[in-house]
């Protein structure tokens, strides 16, 4: 029975005449306040689910663009901006295995960096590898392997952060460009794009030799991620398995994905990540709360009429499904500003910060889903106003 009922509401409500548009125009003055505060509630949704991703996806821009198949890292490794170095021997070792055609070492570490203006220091992060050996899939880094090849040459990322330096529009004019990474003198060979994010103020490529220049004799022997490439037709499953059995416990191979997936979990859990999720739930409360109290107005305003109503025949049924015809065409017609004026806001963002904030689909669809849920459950609370009207009232 209950559900012949729900198929049944569901069926009135694209059947109906639009009853419920024609009370919601009714009030313009009330329907815009209502679009306004609804947009409101999916802007708040929409900053925090993007500030999410930007924490996600800016924390996983080395891992996506890595160019292996294979990644070993340690057990103790749950951020590559924490990661635990380990002995490059065991590279070596996993190289042996049978269906790894190459092994290659990533070296990740975090410098100061001199603006080479303000002669501020700020972090930077350091990305090293062998440039025989390429770990990256940026043609910007690949084309000019030949310069971090020479002695005290980086590349720099174009998306760092502006207290970084103008370094990008400089060295474009043709400037040439020296500063400091942790007390010792680079110069900037070339330029590159990658991206910063809310823990990476920006980036610079070098060689692993370069690398060993910048932090130690010892810094070379340890790396932070083993990068595999497999041989075609290799099996990767039992490739791994071959892996762990001969590499030490305490080091694992993982597949680029399962590196990505590692990396975000990690960050999903962070205090960050807990509060873009809190935020989220506080703009729902929000959006229930418009919602409601304009649907609860707009029943105990109408209550005669829907008393009539009832005296004429009508349902509870029939008259649930007026009130989620207003709740759904708020969700419409509230999301689209909300939608336009958040990516807007997007856009504002990523220009003042230099850290990208696209608008994603599933995030697009999530937030849609969000409003139409928020409503849907405001019309049901309001609801019990209207169970409250009798046909006796009227008379």
């Amino acid at each position: 029975m209950k559900l012949l009922n729900a198929k049944t509401l569901l069926g009135n409500l694209f059947v109906d005449p639009p009853l419920g548009w024609a009370q919601l125009r009714h009030q313009k003055l009330r329907l815009i306040v209502a679009l306004a505060g609804i947009a409101f509630a999916d802007i708040l949704i929409f900053m925090q689910l993007g500030f999410k991703a930007l924490l996600l996806d800016g924390s996983t821009l080395v891992h996506k663009n890595l160019r292996g198949d294979l990644v070993l890292v340690s057990q103790r490794t749950k951020s590559l901006l924490e990661g635990q170095a380990f002995s490059r021997r065991h590279l070596y070792q996993a190289a042996a295995v049978e269906g790894v055609a190459s092994a290659s070492p990533l070296y990740f570490s975090f410098g100061g960096w001199v603006n080479p203006w303000k002669k501020e220091v700020n972090n930077i992060a350091v990305i090293a590898f062998d440039p025989a050996q390429p770990v990256f899939n940026l043609p910007d880094i690949n084309q000019q392997l030949n310069q971090i090849k020479l002695q005290n040459v980086v590349l720099f990322d174009s998306k760092s952060q502006p207290d970084l330096g103008p370094i990008a529009e400089s060295f474009t004019q043709g400037q040439n460009i020296t500063t400091e990474i942790s007390g010792r003198r680079v110069k900037v060979g070339g330029i590159f794009t990658l991206g910063s994010s809310i823990f990476t103020r920006g980036h610079v490529v070098t060689s692993d030799w370069n690398y060993l220049r910048l932090f130690g004799a010892d810094s070379i022997d340890k790396i932070h991620v083993g990068v595999l490439t497999l041989k075609p037709g290799a099996d990767t499953q039992n490739v791994i398995k071959n892996i762990q059995i001969r590499l030490p416990s305490d080091i694992k191979a993982i597949t680029r994905q399962e590196f990505i997936d590692q990396e975000q979990a990690y960050w999903a859990a962070d205090p960050a990540g807990v509060i873009f999720n809190f935020g989220t739930i506080m703009g729902f409360i929000v959006g229930v709360v418009i919602v409601y109290q304009i649907l609860y107005s707009d029943v105990n305003n109408h209550l005669s009429e829907y008393a009539t109503l009832k005296a004429m025949g009508y349902t509870d049924m029939s008259l649930l499904v007026v009130v989620f015809q207003e709740a759904i065409i708020l969700a419409l017609l509230g999301f689209i500003p909300g939608f336009a004026c958040s990516i807007g806001m997007y856009g504002l963002l990523g220009n003042l910060t230099r850290i990208p904030i696209l608008m994603r689909l599933d995030v697009a669809l999530q937030v849609f889903t969000i409003t139409v849920v928020m409503c849907l459950v405001s019309a049901g609370v309001a609801m019990r106003r209207l169970q409250s009207a009798d046909p006796a009232d009227v008379f």
